[in-house]
């Protein structure tokens, strides 16, 4: 049976003996953010925070990518997400999904790039189906 994202993330961290807070803190990522990937609710991440979970994890960015899953254009117009990343940014609130009309779960992660720059990068999930926003 093949790993899921989170397996994959939750055993190299305790292998390493590092709690959730602290692959957080030596990735540089959010607390919130290790929670949710190992969760099962990040199912595909920006590569940002591949390279930096790669790099808290001391293995390489590719052994992680070939876990994820891509949900993101499949089935929605590209258009449809892009207008729902700039609503989500803007702090709308009672958004639905595209796909099935449940509730669409918003949120903004504050990231850092690799020069320590603030990006703001807007993400949702279904409280339905499988559509998420990355």
């Amino acid at each position: 049976m093949k790993k899921t994202l989170a397996q994959f993330i939750r055993e190299k961290r305790e292998n390493l003996g590092f709690s959730p807070r602290g692959l957080a803190e030596k990735s540089n990522l959010s607390l919130a953010l290790i929670e949710d990937i190992e969760a099962g609710k990040e199912l595909f991440l920006a590569v940002t925070v591949r390279q930096n979970l790669a790099k808290g994890l001391k293995c390489h960015p590719e052994e992680i990518r070939r876990l994820e899953k891509d949900f993101r254009n499949d089935f929605v117009p590209i258009k449809v997400i892009d207008s729902l990343k700039e609503l989500i940014l803007s702090g709308a609130r009672g958004l639905n999904c595209p796909k099935c009309g449940a509730p669409l779960a918003c949120k903004v992660e504050r990231m850092y790039d690799l020069e320590d720059k603030l990006v703001l990068h807007p993400k949702a999930h279904c409280t339905k189906c499988v559509f998420q926003i990355h």
